[in-house]
């Protein structure tokens, strides 16, 4: 019996590689991608970077200017994900089945949960900007949508987890509904939607960049405004101070989680 459940798992695995290589080749076909160039030309960019991809004296004159975006970015990404918190708790509530009402407004809470965690912060971007333009609202509410859409999924199913037990218990008692929520299932749950506030407020601090190339503010822009001046060195710096400022957040972050769990 044990060698024909191995046999399968390599049948299996063989044919799923298979696959994947097929799959490679017809879109390789497809687009008419030159493979081999593709990977000959990693040597010339590698030297290029090396080369002019660097941050000299007269970019470091410029770090005030990039730490100052830089901190607009990370202030601005974290107030789209503490509100979206709120207002995705709130959805969350709505929508579950555990403190959930049912009816039209669970239905409600999930379709808008689902419209709006279906749509791309870039694509929330590129629509936001034709009514508020390039500004930081724009911004703000490109991952205010992005976040509240993700964190109503991730609460909703945080709260459906938490035992219905407690939840009768107090039921049984005479609770109300919203006593219900403050008194049991919220503190139950509460480790796990910390959890998923810290692990969206990274995200956002990731993506603020790329939107911020789109609606021309933040630290996004001002990378874009040297990479097309080419200004290679001051691109490089804002880079560098980037990765640093993700590895930070993510350090405190992950405390964070210890302390909390």
């Amino acid at each position: 019996m044990q060698p024909d459940f191995f046999a399968r798992k390599r049948m299996n695995t063989l044919l799923f590689c298979g696959l994947l290589l097929a799959l490679t080749v017809i879109a390789v076909l497809i687009t008419n991608y030159n493979v081999i160039k593709g990977f000959t030309s990693i040597p010339k960019a590698a030297e290029w970077a090396f080369n002019n991809f660097y941050p000299d004296a007269k970019a470091l004159k410029r770090l005030p200017v990039i730490i100052s975006s830089l901190t607009e970015t990370v202030l601005v990404s974290i107030a789209a994900t503490t509100v979206a918190a709120l207002f995705a708790l709130m959805f969350a509530i709505a929508g579950s089945h555990t403190t959930g009402t049912g009816g039209v407004l669970g239905f409600v809470s999930r379709s808008i949960a689902t419209v709006f965690r279906n749509i791309d912060v870039a694509a929330w971007s590129m629509i936001l900007l034709i009514s508020f333009g390039q500004n930081v609202l724009t911004g703000y509410f490109a991952l205010f949508f992005g976040s509240f859409g993700f964190l109503t999924r991730a609460f909703t199913e945080s709260i459906d987890e938490v035992s219905s037990s407690s939840v009768e218990a107090l039921k049984s008692t005479g609770a109300g509904y919203f006593s219900i929520i403050c008194q049991s299932v919220i503190p139950s749950c509460i480790p796990q939607l910390i959890s998923w506030i810290l692990f969206m407020m990274e995200t956002n601090i990731r993506q603020a960049t790329l939107i911020g190339i789109l609606t021309g503010t933040g630290i996004g822009f001002l990378f874009s405004l040297y990479y097309k001046s080419l200004n290679y060195s001051a691109a490089s710096l804002i880079v560098i101070v980037l990765v640093l400022a993700i590895f930070s957040i993510e350090a405190i972050s992950n405390y964070l989680r210890k302390v909390i769990l």
